[in-house]
């Protein structure tokens, strides 16, 4: 594991937003919820698919290929296709910037 990895400014990612990145070769969606900042990883685990640029309602995002839903706080499902939660990452503010780190195999 790398460490921490910055992801965007956090001027850059105003409430409402959400942006993508690598994170130790995997692709991270992080979304700005009210100030509070959440990270999944961004793969629907109903098919492989991107979530991103899914509807963000409250605190899920839906997978926009066939509707399945995940909590961006705890990568839970909410609604199916999917039955299988999203990995969650560690986020944190340092120095102006919105960090990501990959723990998954700590």
């Amino acid at each position: 594991m790398s460490g921490w990895v910055r992801v965007a400014r956090v001027t850059d990612l105003p409430p409402g937003r959400r942006c993508v990145a690598d994170v130790d070769g995997v692709a991270v969606a992080v979304f700005n919820l009210g100030g509070d900042y959440c990270a999944i990883e961004d793969t629907c685990t109903h098919d492989g698919g991107e979530l991103a640029s899914g509807e963000l309602q409250g605190e899920e995002i839906v997978c926009p290929r066939h509707g399945a839903r995940f909590n961006l706080r705890s990568g839970a499902v909410t609604a199916p296709p999917a039955y299988s939660a999203v990995a969650v990452f560690p986020v944190r503010v340092a120095g102006g910037w919105v960090e990501v780190r990959d723990d998954r195999w700590d």
